[in-house]
């Protein structure tokens, strides 16, 4: 199956960290092949005001991120766009798993509500932001304000701000 888009490549290894985990690439992602690419998406500026990174960084320098510790994936490999626009076929939470049982991150942050509610399989108005509840043998799951422009209503840093809380403190000793 091909289409006009590249799509972004999972950037995963052991033992990460933290995994940002996305519904599926934006359209503009996708054509630049770098993640959280648009320019009135928040995510690379929230990550540094929340205290996740040292400095801001650009879309383009994503893959460095993960001498921080941090990778990128998204449940739709194959899909691109805004979330209503992702084909609910191209969802592929089983996959998603396996690759988080495989590579073993110490905390996962879903980038939106809607992301977190497919992957939990329900509604989005049944997500609370923020840490989840633990489940055996599975990363710690946090779920974030989504950082794109058409989500600005909903926008908070204080999830991001908890998340950055948690992983600094989790290494610390």
């Amino acid at each position: 199956m091909s289409n006009s888009f590249h799509r972004l490549p999972d950037q995963l290894r052991p033992h990460l960290r933290l995994v940002f985990v996305g519904t599926a690439a934006s359209t503009r992602s996708a054509e630049l092949g770098h993640y959280y690419a648009h320019p009135g998406n928040r995510f690379w500026r929230a990550i540094h005001e929340a205290g996740i990174t040292p400095r801001r960084y650009q879309p383009s320098e994503f893959a460095s991120l993960i001498e921080l510790g941090i990778g990128f994936t998204d449940l739709s490999k194959s899909g691109a766009g805004m979330d209503h626009q992702i084909a609910a076929e191209t969802i592929d939470v089983p996959g998603f798993r396996a690759k988080m049982v495989k590579y073993r991150p110490r905390t996962i942050a879903f980038t939106s509500k809607k992301a977190a509610s497919l992957f939990y399989g329900r509604p989005s108005s049944g997500i609370v932001l923020g840490r989840q509840p633990t489940e055996s043998g599975f990363p710690h799951v946090f779920v974030l304000a989504s950082p794109s422009g058409t989500a600005s209503g909903s926008w908070t840093l204080a999830p991001w701000q908890d998340l950055a809380q948690w992983i600094n403190s989790a290494y610390d000793g």
